[in-house]
Order: structure tokens, then C-alpha cells, then sequence
């Protein structure tokens, strides 16, 4: 079954916000890029030293995930600042979750191939709740 991990969200502070949560949990990132490290995508100005992913294991295999929003994403406003992101183990099983998820609900980002992950997306499901699903062969 897939591994489930929360996702938040903020609006420029994320870096300062997990520095908090590794001094408070510990632990070490074990990845923190910038949106300015995105391969073949041009970085909208002023959104260069934005997080657009952090990962901090805190214990038992579970991971707290982050990132800022970026210009033409939309504010941050409660409800909207947190996710649930499910790491499948296969790519049927990712299908399987995203399908199910995504029935009566809003796809915000296709589930397809992505530079991170060979399969990756975003949803809003029927009672408003937001989900990323995604497989990675490495996880």
C-alpha cells in the first residue's frame, strides 16, 4: 500500500518554516530544491529562492513535505495550504489511487510523467480534500 505523508504548503516562508520543524523534530532533508533548480522550465521572476519541494523524514519511514506556492498559483489561505500526498509502489497502483480519488472530484494536475517522477498528480477530491499521488521506482 502506498506510503502517506503530509504536504503543506505556504506562501514564500517554507524554508524558514521546515528549518523550524528539523530544530524541533530533528532529523536531516533529504531533499530541498528551489523552483530556480527546475530542469528546462523557465522560473517565473521573484520565485527563484522558493521552495518547490522539501522532504524531512520524521521517523517510522514517515516524511513531512513542503513547498511554497509559486506567481500564478494562487495565494495560500486555510484549507488550501495542505495536502495528502500517497507514495504508491507501482504504476497500476498509482493509477488504481488517482482514479479512485479523483471520482466526482477536480483534477488539478494530470496524472502523467513528470522530472521527478515517473508518474505524478494532483486532485481535489469530491469533499474538498487536496492529494498528490505519485510513484517513484526508487521509493
Amino acid at each position: 500500500m502506498a506510503a502517506i505523508d503530509p504536504y503543506l504548503i505556504f506562501d514564500g516562508n517554507c524554508e524558514e518554516a521546515f528549518n523550524f520543524y528539523k530544530s524541533a523534530l530533528g532529523g536531516e532533508f533529504e531533499m530541498i530544491s528551489k523552483f530556480k533548480d527546475m530542469p528546462g522550465e523557465k522560473c517565473p521572476a521573484g520565485d527563484e529562492n522558493k521552495i518547490m519541494h522539501v522532504s524531512l523524514p520524521i521517523g517510522n519511514g514517515n516524511r513531512l513535505m513542503g513547498s511554497d506556492t509559486g506567481s500564478g498559483m494562487g495565494g495560500v489561505t486555510f484549507g488550501n495550504n495542505f495536502s495528502i500526498s500517497l507514495s504508491a509502489t507501482s504504476e497500476d497502483e498509482t493509477k488504481k489511487l488517482f482514479d479512485g480519488l479523483s471520482a466526482g472530484g477536480k483534477v488539478t494536475m494530470p496524472l502523467e510523467p513528470t522530472f521527478w517522477a515517473p508518474l505524478f498528480g494532483m486532485l481535489t477530491d469530491k469533499f474538498g480534500v487536496n492529494w498528490m499521488v505519485g510513484y517513484n521506482k526508487e521509493s
